[in-house]
Parts: C-alpha cells; sequence; structure tokens
C-alpha cells in the first residue's frame, strides 16, 4: 500500500462557455506534506483549489480531500480544510484581536475558549505586540499573518494556501515561508499554489507544473531540475548572424533565447567535456561567441524546456475572479 493521501484529484476539467481552463488534472498529495501547484496567471492554479475546497464543481473529474469525496461529502470536506486566498479577508475595522475572537466565536467556541484560541494564535503569528490595533493600520505582511492565523482557529488537517505571498516584500514572504514550515512540522498537509519559483524550490516536497490548465511536469524540485535541465549554458553571441546561425544549430535543444541580448541557452551535464563539444559544435570557427556562462538549472529553466515561456507569464486566469 502507498502512503495515505491528504488530496487527490484525478481528471478534473472546467470551462466556461469556450475558455477551457482546467483540461483534465491529475494531483496526488501525501500526507504531512508541501505540495505546490506552480504556474503562470491564467494556468489553472486558482481554479483547481477552488474546486478542491468545494467552492466550484467541476465540469469532470473526481477528487477526494482529507479523506472525503468533493462532491458527494461537502460538508465533511469544508470541516477538514482551510483556504487562504490570495488577498487578506480580514475586518480592517476591528482590532486584530477581536477579528480571531469573532472568528473562533463563529466556529462555536465559548467566549473563555474563543479568548484563549485569539491569545495563542496572535502568539504564534508574532502579533500579540498589535493584537489591540486596527488591522487598518496593519503592514501588509502583518494581515498576511492575521489572515491566515484566522483560518486556524480549527485546526484543520489540510489547508490551501493561494499565493500567499503575493504582493509581500522579501522580508515578510520570507516570514510567511517560516509559517509554512512550521504547519507542517506540527502535522499539517499545505496545498500551495504560486508563481514564485523561489517559493516552491524552496517549501515544497513535491511539486506540479501547471501550464494552459494541464500538468505538464511533476517532482521534487531536484527530480524536475535534474531531468529536464540539470544546468545550462548560456552563451552571448558577438552579433546578430552570429545569432541566428547558433540558434539554428542548436534547434529545439535551445532552452531559452533572447534575441535583444544576442544570447541563448542549452543543457549541459557541466562537463569540460561536453561544455567544448558544444562550443565546437555551434561555434567551429571559434568567432561566434563572444562569452559563455554555466548555471545551475532553476525551475524556470524546467518551465522554459517545458513550454516556451516562463512561470511569471502575465497572463491572466479568465475564470479565476
Amino acid at each position: 500500500m502507498g502512503e495515505p493521501l491528504a488530496v487527490e484529484a484525478t481528471g478534473l476539467a472546467k470551462s466556461y462557455g469556450p475558455i477551457s481552463v482546467l483540461a483534465g488534472v491529475d494531483i496526488a498529495v501525501p500526507q504531512g506534506t508541501v505540495f505546490s501547484l506552480l504556474g503562470p496567471n491564467g494556468a489553472g492554479k486558482t481554479t483547481t483549489v477552488r474546486i478542491l475546497a468545494t467552492l466550484l464543481r467541476p465540469d469532470r473529474g473526481q477528487a477526494r480531500v482529507a479523506g472525503f469525496d468533493i462532491a458527494r461529502e461537502r460538508r465533511q470536506v469544508r470541516r477538514s480544510i482551510s483556504l487562504t486566498g490570495q488577498y487578506a479577508a480580514v475586518d480592517e475595522l476591528q482590532t486584530g484581536e477581536e477579528n480571531l475572537r469573532m472568528m473562533a466565536r463563529l466556529a462555536g467556541l465559548d467566549r473563555r475558549a474563543a479568548r484563549r484560541r485569539a491569545a495563542e494564535l496572535l502568539d504564534r503569528f508574532d502579533l500579540t505586540g498589535a493584537a489591540r490595533r486596527r488591522v487598518g493600520t496593519y503592514s501588509g505582511g502583518m494581515r498576511r499573518r492575521l489572515d491566515l492565523a484566522a483560518s486556524l482557529v480549527v485546526q484543520p488537517s489540510v489547508i490551501f494556501l493561494d499565493e500567499p505571498t503575493t504582493g509581500l516584500d522579501p522580508r515578510s514572504r520570507l516570514a510567511m515561508w517560516q509559517v509554512v514550515t512550521d504547519l507542517v512540522g506540527s502535522g499539517m498537509t499545505v496545498f500551495l499554489t504560486t508563481q514564485y519559483l523561489e517559493e516552491a524550490d524552496r517549501l515544497a516536497d513535491k511539486i506540479s507544473l501547471i501550464d494552459a490548465g494541464r500538468v505538464v511536469a511533476e517532482g521534487t524540485p531536484a527530480e524536475l531540475k535534474q531531468r529536464f535541465a540539470d544546468q545550462r549554458l548560456e552563451l552571448h553571441l558577438v552579433d546578430g548572424s552570429a545569432y541566428e546561425e547558433v540558434v539554428r544549430r542548436l534547434g529545439p535543444r535551445a532552452i531559452a533565447t533572447n534575441p535583444a541580448q544576442l544570447s541563448v541557452s542549452t543543457a549541459t551535464d557541466g562537463t569540460a567535456l561536453h561544455i567544448r563539444a558544444l562550443l565546437d559544435e555551434v561555434d567551429p570557427d571559434h568567432t561566434a561567441v563572444r562569452r559563455f556562462a554555466v548555471h545551475t538549472a532553476t525551475l524556470d529553466d524546467v518551465f522554459l524546456a517545458l513550454t516556451g515561456h516562463t512561470a511569471t507569464s502575465p497572463e491572466k486566469e479568465t475564470a479565476d475572479v
């Protein structure tokens, strides 16, 4: 028997009129791990989360979350999960403490228990000093932490974080990453959507790369980088004609091209023998390449190799409003 799954989905599909947002997505997330659905805006990440959280019904496909069927057992799914969207959903006119106490009361806790739970969460998310300040005075990072704290008033077994660090400064993003690490350490399963490559690389035990509503690859960050572009050789050419000739010689092996900068990248194993062979192949007269560099592959290289564009493509997910 395999490891128990917190989230499993098969063939999820969703369209809005002629627009296909999901085209058969399969997902398997082991319990107690961080899973990242990585892709550009418009790839289908938020639609996937909304279906798994029972906020949307798929046109086709099946899924189970925390052991419950999302169609037949929606109530049980909702009792087992928490969802934090891209933007903080807290009352700016109330204090941080008032927000958490209100959420606790709505979750069924009595006054004393709600007060105690609010204090615990304020301490856990380093908000005790701002507990009695109106949320409208909070920074973006503080609001995101409060929003996440509110979603944990009742301990879920699965928490969906839909682009939780959107719009945060680097310091606040690092703080949120630590929160995610702590959540998994406490036994939760975290389902994270992001378009930040570094975020997925840093946090995820497993990644699914999604593009145009389809999963194009999956694995650990290290497996993906090794499988598709362990290292890359970046060539800078002397002029436009040299650039065009090198791109022609590489053909489909050119995993990234930049005509404006006269640069092209291709996969390499990083050894001197392979790099020398590539240089001799694309520049046999030793006149086309101005300089070159070898870089360890990133998830962006993987995405380029698979889709022809980066994971931060500015396309919009039409249906996810």
